[in-house]
């Protein structure tokens, strides 16, 4: 029931903040015990689990992303964002949103997804 919507551009220039925002619709963010993730998918390579917020507010992320990565929400709005820095053509990828009971999301088989949005970083 619970539905997932990437939104954003789909193209950013190198060096630029990439922000996209996923919005729930049939469940809210703060409901207990759910985790709302960043997943990337870049091309011809696997699932990157990014970071996450929790239901209650808290941030995680995955340490190679950190210093680059900010995920935060919108309550009222029923949204999480992401925001991923100094981006550069590596950062090429389909972003998803997914909502889960567990932390780390490593597997499709995990929670619900966004249908994904593909995000090009070129000049």
């Amino acid at each position: 029931q619970v539905q997932l919507q990437e939104s954003g551009p789909g193209l950013v220039k190198p060096s630029q903040t990439l922000s996209l925002t996923c919005t729930v619709s049939g469940g809210s963010i703060t409901t207990n015990y759910y985790y709302w993730s960043w997943i990337r998918q870049p091309p011809g390579k696997g699932l990157e689990w990014m970071g996450a917020i929790a239901y209650s507010g808290s941030t995680y992320y995955s340490p190679s992303l950190k210093s680059r990565t900010s995920i935060s929400r919108d309550t009222s709005k029923n949204q999480f964002t992401l925001q991923l820095s100094s981006v550069t053509p590596e950062d090429t990828a389909v972003y998803y949103c997914v909502r889960a009971n567990t932390l780390v999301v490593v597997t499709t088989s995990q929670g619900s997804w966004g249908q994904g949005t593909q995000v090009t970083v070129s000049s």
